[in-house]
């Protein structure tokens, strides 16, 4: 999987087709962008995917990219926690809009 870094997405306007946020608890999101060829998640500048914390955060890093298709995907471990029967193989993809609210 390709590393999209930092330090490359904050200098260079970039052409995005799928920009895809992972949703977990604690507010703490991942992005996974899709280019071209490549996808993979967003690097720090130490080696580790970068931390989002909020909506805010995510469109406002990329707001000097353009990009084509956004969605949030939501993963919690807790339905077999509580005795709830296994969730589906495939996470439900919800509309992420790229737009900062007024």
């Amino acid at each position: 999987m390709y590393k999209f870094w930092r330090k490359d997405l904050e200098a260079d306007v970039l052409a995005i087709d799928v920009l895809e946020v992972q949703s977990f608890e604690m507010n703490v999101y991942l992005v996974q962008l899709t280019c071209g060829n490549q996808t993979g998640l967003v690097y720090d500048d130490s080696d580790k995917p970068m931390r989002f914390y909020s909506a805010g955060h995510i469109r406002e890093f990329f707001a000097h990219c353009s990009v084509a298709t956004s969605y949030m995907k939501h993963d919690t471990p807790y339905d077999e926690m509580i005795g709830n029967p296994p969730k589906a193989a495939h996470a439900m993809a919800l509309p992420f809009s790229m737009e900062m609210p007024y």
